[in-house]
């Protein structure tokens, strides 16, 4: 049992500080992945309707056949004139003696209920909670403690397996982790109707409400909302859940990251919306006050879909020249804004949505670069599938030194170094053991 300054900790720590404390990561990456087998296989299979084959037989042969034939009792067909007079003595018959049909009261007043009683509806939680596929954090030591045998791996929390089977994502903007989910709008004009909401990651509540996007129906998208949206309008497609209707989260990483490259790529392009006019809580149309007062565009709603880069090569060389640098660098994003000051609409409740409604000016549009921050760098397994929750099969290495929230003074849960820099120094460190050994094997042959 833990006393409650243990409880207090962990309930601040991340997801991997608390849940099963005695098994290592790599264990539970091992357990989850073989789960995901399972459960892939048995949908396989209870798609193709095995089990409804497993107690079907070829039948008896011609030979057994006419040997049953003889034994077999003679059926006597008879018309329907039977069951017509048996249905015409039901139709005619009595009810039973102490039957009796129970008829409703009309005229009986019914109960009605207090009006000083309130009712209290309890808040259903939504049912966009908790789906998106949270990352742990990497356990990662510092100082490994190496085996008894020195050409063993050291335990210092790399993936064994991390330049064979692995998937790297970087770099991830910084922003608001959220869903993004298209509905099938009525009008059915994509980039014109408001079909697209984002959801909270943890409790599945609306971040903004109903917006129009150049995004298909029905499709599920996990994304990172740009923490300066209102300057770039930019969303981050982290991960592709559902495109369409076709579910995509059972396919492994990397054909769903080439699957929502390919797809986004396709989409159409819209000019810029005005930014005199935004959506309220309400959904009604309203003047905004701070594009007024500032001068400066800012965007109504978030309107360009831009995917996060995704490596497939993970070998050490690689993720020390290239990747890690990439985390942790900034994306420069080039934007289209308008050109001019955004028109004044002639009526109050008009919006611009599609700018090529509006005059030649409200259509002229320039091109700007946007600085987004990194926050870090993702590992996915490759042979993971997509699943719902804090899963192990994700590991998430940030730029910043993992800190206790709200704390006047933040003490550091792992190393008060940067998770990155400790992540980089582990992957220089297999680097210099492998050039080592390499150096042994060519020094013995050549003295051989």
């Amino acid at each position: 049992m833990f006393n409650h300054v243990d409880r207090r900790a962990s309930f601040k720590a991340p997801p991997t500080v608390v849940t099963d404390r005695l098994l290592s990561q790599e264990a539970r990456r091992a357990k989850a992945l073989e789960e995901q087998k399972r459960r892939r296989a048995q949908k396989i299979d209870t798609a193709r309707h095995l089990d409804a084959f497993a107690d079907l037989s070829l039948g008896a042969s011609d030979d057994e056949a006419d040997d049953h034939a003889d034994n077999e009792p003679e059926i006597v067909r008879e018309g329907i004139t039977n069951y017509a007079s048996i249905t015409t003595q039901m139709a005619n018959s009595q009810p039973p003696v102490g039957f009796e049909l129970k008829t409703e009261d009309t005229n009986k007043p019914k109960k009605s209920r207090g009006k000083n009683k309130r009712k209290r509806f309890k808040s259903k939680p939504s049912k966009w909670a908790d789906k998106c596929m949270y990352a742990e954090l990497l356990e990662m030591k510092e100082q490994p403690n190496f085996w008894v045998d020195d050409a063993m791996e050291a335990d210092d929390g790399l993936p064994s397996d991390l330049e064979q089977a692995w998937v790297a994502v970087a770099p991830v903007p910084v922003g608001k982790r959220c869903l993004a989910i298209t509905h099938q709008s009525a009008a059915g004009v994509i980039g014109i109707s408001p079909n697209t909401t984002l959801r909270s990651r943890l409790l599945g509540k609306m971040l903004l409400p109903r917006f129009p996007s150049s995004l298909p129906p029905l499709t599920i998208l996990d994304c990172i909302l740009d923490a300066n949206w209102t300057a770039n309008g930019i969303v981050h497609v982290l991960d592709v859940v559902k495109w369409k209707g076709q579910d995509v989260a059972d396919c492994e990483a990397p054909f769903r990251f080439w699957w929502r490259d390919t797809r986004l790529a396709e989409l159409p392009k819209f000019s810029p919306p005005s930014s005199v006019f935004h959506f309220s809580l309400t959904g009604e149309q309203g003047e905004s006050q701070s594009a007024q007062h500032s001068g400066s565009y800012k965007f109504p709603y978030p309107t360009s879909f831009i995917p996060i880069p995704y490596h497939t090569d993970t070998t050490f060389q690689t993720m020390d020249s290239s990747v890690i640098p990439m985390a942790r660098s900034s994306r420069e994003i080039p934007v289209e804004i308008p050109a001019s000051a955004p028109f004044q609409p002639s009526s109050p409740t008009a919006m611009p949505i599609d700018s090529s409604h509006g005059p030649l000016e409200s259509r002229i549009s320039k091109t700007v670069t946007s600085q987004v921050s990194s926050d870090g760098l993702l590992l996915y397994v490759s042979q993971a599938s997509y699943e719902e929750g804090t899963s192990p099969l994700s590991c998430w290495v940030p730029i910043k030194p993992v800190t206790e929230p709200g704390d006047q003074q933040p003490k550091m849960i792992s190393s008060p170094l940067s998770p990155l820099d400790v992540f980089q120094r582990l992957v220089q460190r297999r680097i210099s053991r492998i050039v080592d050994a390499v150096h042994c094997v060519v020094g013995d042959s050549m003295d051989m």
